[in-house]
């Protein structure tokens, strides 16, 4: 499973990658788990709103952080 959390570094990011690591340990699931923080590299992913999340290249949240029940759901 890939999956990237897109933002610039800011506080909602980090949390958001956060819950991401934790839903992952929990489910006892491995992924290539990457921060995308590079204004290019944001731009490239599509996501206009951050911070984002995609999951096997598919933009899955934009502009919000999703509760860990809700990471839960989209990564299974």
């Amino acid at each position: 499973m890939e999956i990237r959390v897109v933002g610039p570094g800011c506080p909602r990011c980090d949390q958001l990658f956060g819950r991401v690591m934790k839903v992952l340990t929990e489910l006892g699931e491995e992924a290539d788990l990457v921060k995308i923080t590079e204004a290019n590299a944001i731009a490239a992913t599509g996501v206009l709103v951050t911070p984002g999340l995609i999951i096997n290249g598919k933009v899955v949240s934009t502009g919000k952080v999703p509760s860990e029940r809700e990471i839960r759901r989209l990564l299974q």
